[in-house]
């Protein structure tokens, strides 16, 4: 395992926790909200299902899904960055929410028993992981049988291409000279960096296919910026 990267992830992580919703919906306009949302809608969470929110963050995710599966169901929230879990923490004392389960965790780490939940979600964490592989098939591994995960992430366009030009401008003129007002341009930097380790689409989707998984669905949205990716066993 990358011990270095992973230190490396959590420290970024907790740095930019005080101002992650805010930038977050400034240099997405907002729109990171309705891909969210888009996501949820095609996993259909159900109330009595057992769910999970893995690198959850501020728990945009979390809150999203209780809605659907409260009364009878439950949600827990893991990530293993304390600063910006104890800000979920807040959000949900605030809105005195006693339905979810916040835990600090790293993913690769998750000690629960397998078949645990119906239904696993993660927003901008698989390519944050040590290891995608790892993270894909742990998922599978926590999922009940015909359980389904959905991931939201940067989508990774081929080189060279109009979208992965897009995005390499979009990063290096907009987001890093933004996140630099807040003296954050080097953790922001790093989603460049991250982006070109992520696997590709078909990628993404054989390794899914090699894990286990029975039905793989990708979608890229906002003009191949970002990609969703639904799987099920």
């Amino acid at each position: 395992m990358n011990l270095k990267r992973k230190i490396e992830v959590k420290t970024i992580f907790n740095k930019i926790s005080y101002r992650y919703d805010f930038l977050n919906t400034l240099l997405s306009l907002g729109l990171h909200k309705l891909w969210k949302r888009k996501l949820v809608d095609l996993l259909k969470p159900q109330d009595g299902e057992a769910w999970a929110d893995l690198c959850c963050g501020t728990g945009d995710m979390a809150f999203l899904i209780c809605n659907k599966v409260s009364p009878n169901g439950s949600i827990t929230g893991i990530d293993s960055a304390k600063e910006i879990l104890n800000i979920a923490k807040k959000k949900s004392y605030i809105c005195k929410n006693k339905f979810i389960k916040w835990e600090i965790m790293d993913v690769l780490e998750i000690d629960q028993l397998d078949n645990s939940f119906d239904g696993i979600c993660m927003s901008y964490g698989l390519r944050n992981l040590e290891n995608v592989e790892a993270g894909i098939k742990k998922v599978f591994n926590l999922l009940s049988n015909r359980g389904r995960a959905g991931f939201l992430d940067f989508h990774h366009s081929k080189k060279n291409t109009l979208p992965n030009i897009l995005q390499t401008l979009y990063l290096r003129l907009i987001v890093v000279p933004i996140s630099k007002l807040f003296n954050l341009s080097s953790e922001y930097s790093y989603i460049e960096r991250s982006i070109s380790k992520f696997p590709k689409r078909d990628e993404l989707v054989k390794i899914a296919k090699d894990v286990g998984f029975q039905k793989i669905y990708y979608k890229s949205i906002f003009c191949d910026q970002m990609g969703i990716l639904i799987l099920q066993k």
